[in-house]
């Protein structure tokens, strides 16, 4: 991870090509053309396994979901038989990156779109792959499909999501990678300031942006569902446990009974990663037991807000191919 000043510093997203519908770019829209790697631990990743089932994309882009114990060469399809992708046969998500640009020596990171028939990967910017599966991928968009981001909130949404990537969604890693005391405590503050606003203005509104659930949520929900099973903790991230927060705990579990929400978290894959793969945080490899998923499903009562989770549209239904299983998985 690179640092400077003993601040971490998130590498950019080398590989930036985007998947159009109008045929702007090199990669068109075509269903079954492309499979999206992930891993089920990593937020990042998270978030376009959320925006895929909300929007019923299940049949028009595939899944290969990688290890969540990553070994030298970063991640790998090890779960599957052979250890191979069975769609890419790859074991390795670094030889789709290779495919791409063979000098290519960065990171290797998830979520990553691969173009199946030439093996290259296509792209690894994360914030702008959820955006397109909203917007460019509309044609394959299931009926009811919510409007995830929707024309006259993007201003609003673009300003809410900069402000939680800068302060949560990064933030707990700037806390939790800092290599100095100073820099841990500005990480620290700016989070929980955050957290403190957030708390404020979702008390008395269901969703971040609007009276629907949309990118803004799925941006937020995916660090708060690792909050207190790994931030809390192995981040030092801990003058308040999520559940701590009136509004924001009620917050994440609404979503988190949300289909398209709860059945793609993993607890079990969340805890192995972290604590197993960042040795330099937790030399004994020891994965904490708790805390106890199952609170995941207890009442929020944040219905008497009001809001329509879905707008206009309806819940998306089971797929075959959802990555686990539609209750909380801790296994």
């Amino acid at each position: 991870m690179p640092m400077s000043q003993g601040e971490y510093v998130r590498s950019p997203n080398r590989f930036d090509e985007r998947i159009t519908a109008d045929g702007s770019t090199r990669w068109p829209v075509e269903a079954g053309r492309y499979r999206l790697a992930v891993s089920l631990a990593c937020p990042w990743a998270h978030r376009s396994l959320i925006a895929r089932r909300l929007l019923g994309l299940e049949p028009a882009i595939s899944v290969a979901v990688a290890d969540p114990i990553q070994d030298e060469r970063s991640w790998r399809f090890t779960l599957d038989p052979d250890d191979r992708d069975p769609v890419l046969g790859i074991t390795y998500l670094a030889e789709a990156y290779h495919a791409a640009d063979p000098d290519y020596d960065g990171g290797i990171s998830v979520p990553a779109i691969i173009d199946v028939p030439s093996g290259e990967l296509v792209s690894n910017d994360y914030p702008q792959i959820t955006l397109d599966l909203a917007t460019e991928w509309t044609a394959h968009h299931r009926p009811g499909a919510p409007d995830l981001y929707p024309k006259p909130l993007r201003d609003d949404i673009d300003e809410i999501n900069k402000a939680v990537f800068a302060d949560v969604n990064n933030g707990v890693y700037r806390a939790g990678f800092a290599g100095k005391q100073e820099v841990y405590e500005r990480a620290y503050h700016r989070l929980f300031a955050r957290l403190d606003a957030l708390e404020e203005r979702l008390t008395d509104q269901r969703y971040l942006v609007g009276d629907t659930i949309t990118e803004a949520d799925i941006r937020l929900y995916t660090t708060l569902a690792r909050f207190d099973a790994v931030y809390h903790s192995h981040f030092k991230c801990n003058r308040n446990k999520l559940t701590e927060f009136p509004a924001l705990w009620g917050y994440a579990r609404d979503l988190y009974q949300t289909p398209g929400f709860g059945d793609t978290t993993d607890f079990d894959h969340i805890k192995r990663h972290y604590y197993q793969v960042h040795t330099n945080l937790n030399p004994s490899q020891i994965v904490p037991l708790g805390p106890d998923p199952d609170t995941w499903l207890t009442p929020h009562g944040r219905e008497q807000l009001g809001g329509r989770p879905f707008g206009d549209g309806t819940p998306p239904v089971p797929t075959a191919d959802q990555p686990v299983a539609t209750e909380v998985t801790n296994r």
